[in-house]
């Protein structure tokens, strides 16, 4: 008797195929993990061919997956569509209606994202944590210096100068510099990265970085500083979570479903005083830094790839897949 062919998985992402951004990493994690489980997964961009021969269509953002679900519905019935809500699908816009209401289940980054959705949406969410692996590398002890990191691509979303203002405000005596990694994708907002990486000791502005060499440094940090105005389920901060680095982030939907409410590294949007003070006493005092880092170390198991692919597998049971 032949043994039944795997699941054949379709993964739709608004970012095209050399792309570095937030929704192309999250599609090609998500493929790797279930091909760990023998499910055949391909993964597709703008332009390119859902195939024909999926079981399951999983589209991220919902937004900008409207025109590729609507031709899945129209083509493939019934067959299941997975819609994930990755950021300005649930923050910042109204939500996408035809699509939710086409998908047959909607996963959600963090928790607090089910809160945006209306009840009838809820039944059929699901709430998926993006997972990470912290780089092999040893964290760097406190001395005379401390590096922070930011992974945040130019966008205005990300407000991603905010902290090199913060940087200005600190007393001449401070220990931070900042090391920003990220590709300009607005033209504007670069050339203020590079002129301020010009003008401010503090901060260092660097684009086209390898991903590899970005966490690495990372895991060295003795601080992620995250200052999106919204987010769904920020893969950095899963980063920065694993590598069980102190963080820094603005107190947006998404960055509290991940940390907590009560996560003591938080601070308001747009508010570079805030984060300003938050570095200050890094600065001055071992136990804001160790309260941080053993938050991150709390969260860690949660935003572990073999509870991330254990969820993925439970949504595609629901189907028999």
């Amino acid at each position: 008797m032949l043994a039944p062919m795997p699941a054949r998985i379709a993964i739709w992402t608004p970012a095209a195929r050399h792309a570095h951004t937030g929704n192309r990493v999250t599609a090609l994690r998500i493929a790797a993990l279930l091909r760990r489980f023998g499910r055949a997964v391909r993964v597709r961009g703008p332009g390119e061919a859902i195939d024909a021969r999926a079981d399951v269509l999983i589209a991220l953002h919902a937004h900008k997956c409207a025109e590729v679900a609507a031709r899945w519905c129209s083509e493939r019935g019934a067959a299941p569509l997975v819609v994930v809500l990755t950021g300005t699908d649930v923050y910042g816009d109204a939500l996408e209606p035809v699509t939710l209401a086409a998908a047959t289940r909607v996963v959600a980054l963090q928790e607090r994202a089910l809160l945006a959705l209306p009840p009838p949406l809820r039944a059929k969410a699901r709430v998926i944590l993006q997972s990470a692996r912290p780089y092999p590398t040893a964290s760097t002890p406190r001395g005379s210096k401390l590096f922070a990191v930011q992974l945040a691509h130019l966008r205005a979303v990300k407000d991603p100068l905010l902290a090199a203002r913060a940087l200005r405000r600190l007393p001449s005596r401070s220990r931070w510099e900042l090391f920003h990694f990220g590709d300009a994708l607005d033209a504007a907002l670069a050339e203020e990265a590079r002129r301020e990486t010009a003008a401010n000791r503090r901060y260092h502005w660097r684009s086209g970085v390898r991903r590899a060499q970005a966490l690495m440094l990372l895991r060295q940090a003795h601080a992620f500083v995250q200052t999106s105005t919204a987010e769904g389920g920020s893969n950095a901060v899963a980063e920065a979570i694993v590598s069980g680095v102190p963080i820094l982030a603005t107190r947006i939907e998404g960055a509290v479903g991940q940390l907590g409410a009560d996560h003591p590294g938080l601070f308001d949007v747009g508010d570079e005083a805030g984060l300003a003070d938050l570095l200050e006493r890094l600065d001055r005092s071992d136990i804001l830094d160790e309260l941080l880092r053993r938050r991150s170390a709390e969260l860690a198991p949660r935003f572990a790839p073999e509870r991330e692919a254990a969820a993925w597998l439970a949504l595609l049971a629901e189907f028999g897949c």
